[in-house]
């Protein structure tokens, strides 16, 4: 791992995804953090067009820095989906320093969004693990358990009212059956009543 100057405000540490560069000091919106470094790649040469990694920053349709060298302490910053800071692309002077868009506080990482491309090619087809994504993956999660419970609560609601209507029915046919049988009876009894008055 490469050395870094005690008197510069980052440091490399273990982050979400692997390595991160992350703030020792307070950082200023507006404040340059670092250069992203390495040789110039040619994109009209053909023995560049072979230079496959994934820290190739390209600067014009010609020109690209490849930074996969561990001097380029840049090469550390991680990706985000809203990043505290960003990529200020010199064309002229074919180059790129990374610098603050918001105060960065001692201890957070310093990250900046690598752009469409790279997102389509590298992060979507295994899935962005920015703290954004990661939040808003928790909120999804969140909702679909309270969803499920909802959902869990109503069947139980749902189950709950059939059983009591099904248990009143029962309860009715009862009531009818027991009416039926003491009417059969009454009848029964009026049909075989002797007559008042005895016959001499």
């Amino acid at each position: 791992m490469p050395e870094i100057s005690p008197n510069k405000p980052y440091r490399i540490g273990r982050s979400r995804t692997g390595l991160g560069l992350f703030a020792t000091k307070p950082i200023k919106k507006g404040t340059k953090i670092i250069r992203y470094s390495g040789p110039l790649l040619d994109c009209n040469k053909k023995k560049d067009d072979a230079v496959e990694n994934r820290y190739l920053f390209q600067i014009t349709k010609r020109w690209t820095i490849d930074g996969s060298a561990r001097k380029n302490i840049a090469r550390y910053i991680n990706h985000s989906c809203k990043p505290n800071a960003e990529s200020d692309v010199r064309k002229k002077k074919r180059r790129v320093d990374i610098r603050a868009i918001k105060d960065i506080a001692p201890g957070e990482e310093i990250n900046y969004d690598y752009g469409t491309d790279y997102f389509k090619e590298y992060l979507k087809p295994i899935g962005c693990k920015c703290d954004a994504c990661e939040k808003k993956r928790r909120k999804l999660r969140v909702a679909a358990r309270e969803e499920k419970k909802r959902v869990k609560a109503k069947a139980e609601k749902r189950a709950g009212a059939a059983r009591g209507r099904k248990l009143n029915g029962h309860k009715a046919a009862g009531s009818v059956s027991r009416k039926a049988k003491t009417g059969s009876v009454t009848a029964k009894a009026r049909t075989t009543k002797k007559p008042s008055g005895s016959s001499h």
